[in-house]
């Protein structure tokens, strides 16, 4: 058999084990936080000229059509999405858990856009340090979200 065939059967190979079982991948993620909470957490968040001219260009040359998507996102959590969202990213970097009415109302908003939000997020010169290491706990947040929200409807239901 040829080189080029055994590469690409042992990529497709890996690939579909790693699409079947995502937690494979994970093995040696620490469950420690990212940063810890208070002045180490206020730094991440500190905003210099030089991220702050990143973060513009990087805003400008998004696409308009993944603008509005983003936007309508947002508009979706309502007026209280800049302050859920700074504790979801909060919660992905210090495990410091957000308050039920943001879990619902990231829940509300759907698991496509906060996916994306987070990707955004990510991507802004604070925090793009850390974007290689956050997609485990980003679906983790999710996960729990999601369970909180299931479960608190749930009750209701009774």
């Amino acid at each position: 058999m040829e080189l080029k065939t055994i590469f690409m059967a042992f990529f497709i190979i890996t690939t579909m084990v790693s699409f079947a079982y995502p937690s494979l991948g994970h093995e040696d993620v620490v469950d420690e936080p990212l940063v810890k909470s208070g002045p180490e957490m206020d730094a991440v968040e500190a905003i210099s000229p030089a991220s702050q001219e990143y973060n513009m260009y990087m805003l400008e040359n998004l696409t308009p059509k993944f603008t509005t998507y983003l936007e309508n996102c947002m508009d979706k959590m309502g007026p209280i999405f800049r302050r859920c969202n700074e504790d979801v990213i909060e919660e992905i970097l210090t495990k410091k858990p957000v308050s039920r009415e943001c879990c619902m109302k990231v829940v509300k908003a759907g698991k496509e856009c906060y996916v994306e939000i987070r990707k955004l997020m990510f991507r802004f010169y604070q925090l793009k340090r850390f974007a290689s290491q956050v997609s485990f706990r980003t679906n983790e947040v999710w996960d729990r979200c999601s369970a909180e929200v299931m479960n608190s409807s749930s009750s209701h239901d009774d």
